[in-house]
């Protein structure tokens, strides 16, 4: 069994020091619940690496929210709830409609610029949207703008006190509540910071897989905290495949954003031909989970490591206008997108599942709570729609914040918690050569295609890799490999348990969809293994 904590420790020998609130990633969700607490309370953020370095900060697409006189909240729901495949809460989907465009004008109000086309917020479509709600900046760098704009609130305010390169190990927790972190500064020197609240805003798992559009701190450190805990975690098994990042030699796993296709890219096999009309009615805006499918059987089909998408047929104004980092990055590695294919092929990208709470980011643990994609809100079902994502963060983010506004303050006078297993063995291997083997291990047996036997040896080749639990870490990266292989774990045995095909989840050994019997969710809980849940989405 997993252990509750990472390290052994006893508060009564660790500095402490008290905050109001504590938030942990600098990505959008934990920027704007930065910026929302600090109007009344003080704030520590803690991130890993820097202020700068989040998924957010790579998001090209845009964010989806209703702004147009011919959409309306409703048809967002429906698109929302079509790709979520059954698994939505309607709830969360209505608060995340209705309250999304408000999140919209608050991100401008704190400085964000998003493009204008004559004056009028410019409007973009992307897969499975049925309207053109997708508002975006800098053409393709939606995501650093708002990480630009966000960050320069933070650094410039009172109230809130940047942490960069720390490292939260645990949550420390007495009671069913969350009474703050075990941080490891810098120097490897630790403490326990403690919080009236603590929220969750460390994003993703993307480095759980070989290849990825995710940047190298998306370790899925914040779910697998939580999950040590003893936070319900739901939905691991769908882990979204971005169909189009760059698979070319020597260039990383760049995202060729789902807005490219929105203004009319065709996917092309290697023989030229387009696809995807074999496929699926909708062509190249079908939902990721089927567009990403569709190119692997057509590399495998072709005998070729990647497919590629065509642009050339728009103008090249028009493609350098719009697309500007993905023009500029490509003719990094000499190729023209105005003019040439763009070879592509699938990368994991987005986690549905995560931290399972309530319509206010709460989690089951008392002051804890999670925001962005380390959450669970129910928004996103079993495949999330495309730009959901930085929508949900606002949104929720906000909710958070005024339900911290309703707790009372923390108030105990001793603390008990620690760990004393006696750890004192050094991990033997290498963490490098670990991280790689677990990466290829996820790629080859749960990764877009699933069947029992290749769950099952996923399984086995993960448990082998237990002992690290058993070690006494003191590294950062030794820290980030227990959280991954905790998250690769959870992924794979919810996809072993979850026997049919939804969403981003596919079983060749269950091809199909089976509402009657799997129209629920699976929740992990540390001390009780699987259980299932009711969708609320009938």
């Amino acid at each position: 069994m997993i252990p509750q904590y990472l390290v052994d420790f006893d508060l009564r020998e660790l500095p402490t020091i008290k905050t109001d609130c504590i938030v942990i990633g600098s990505g959008i969700a934990g920027l704007f619940t930065a910026i929302k607490a600090s109007e009344d309370r003080h704030v520590i953020m803690i991130t890993k690496k820097s202020l700068m370095e989040s998924n957010t900060r790579y998001a090209q697409g845009g964010i989806a929210a209703v702004i147009a006189e011919d959409d309306s909240p409703a048809y967002h729901r429906q698109d929302t709830l079509m790709a979520g495949a059954g698994l939505c809460s309607s709830a969360a989907v209505d608060v995340l409609v209705n309250e999304g465009p408000g999140g919209v004008h608050e991100l401008i109000r704190l400085g964000t610029v998003f493009d204008k086309e004559d004056g009028i917020l410019a409007l973009t479509q992307e897969g499975a949207h049925s309207h053109r709600r997708i508002l975006h900046a800098n053409g393709d760098a939606t995501g650093f703008e708002i990480v630009r704009a966000l960050s320069e609130q933070v650094t410039e305010h009172d109230n809130i006190e940047v942490w960069d390169d720390h490292y939260v190990i645990d949550l420390v927790t007495e009671g069913g509540e969350c009474l703050g972190v075990l941080v490891q500064r810098p120097g490897g020197g630790r403490l326990f910071l403690q919080a009236d609240a603590t929220i969750l805003c460390s994003g993703g798992a993307g480095q759980l897989y070989r290849y990825t559009t995710n940047p190298e701190v998306a370790t899925g450190d914040g779910v697998a905290i939580a999950y040590r805990a003893g936070a319900h975690v739901r939905d691991m098994e769908f882990i979204q495949f971005h169909p189009t990042a760059l698979s070319y030699p020597g260039a990383p796993r760049f995202l060729i954003s789902e807005a490219v296709r929105g203004e009319g890219a065709v996917l092309r096999n290697i023989n030229g031909e387009r696809f995807m009309e074999r496929y699926h009615e909708l062509l190249e805006l079908a939902p990721r989970d089927i567009v990403a499918r569709a190119i692997v059987s057509e590399m495998e089909l072709t005998k070729s490591t990647f497919v590629y998408l065509d642009i050339t047929h728009e103008s090249a104004d028009m493609v350098k206008h719009r697309f500007p980092t993905i023009y500029e990055t490509c003719m990094g590695y000499g190729l023209d997108i105005t003019t040439d294919w763009i070879p592509v092929a699938p990368a994991a990208h987005y986690m549905m599942g995560g931290i399972k709470t309530d319509l206010n980011g709460e989690s089951n643990i008392s002051r804890l709570f999670a925001c962005g994609e380390v959450s669970s809100t129910g928004v996103h079902g079993a495949n999330r729609l495309a730009s959901n994502s930085l929508s949900e963060a606002i949104v929720f983010g906000r909710r958070i914040i005024e339900r911290i506004r309703q707790l009372p303050p923390l108030r105990r006078e001793t603390i008990s918690a620690g760990s004393q297993q006696g750890r004192v063995e050094s991990p033997t291997q290498a963490i490098v050569e670990r991280r790689l083997k677990l990466q290829k291990v996820m790629v080859r047996y749960a990764g877009l295609r699933r069947n029992e036997e290749m769950l099952s040896k996923g399984l086995e080749e993960l448990k082998r890799q237990l002992p690290i639990f058993a070690s006494a870490l003191t590294k950062r990266e030794e820290y980030e490999f227990a959280n991954m292989l905790t998250c690769c774990l959870l992924i794979t045995e919810s996809a072993l348990a979850r026997e049919e095909s939804r969403g981003a989840h596919y079983r060749e050994d269950y091809p199909l969809r089976n509402d009657a019997e799997w129209q629920k969710h699976l929740l992990q809980i540390r001390e009780l293994g699987i259980v299932e849940e009711l969708s609320d989405d009938v």
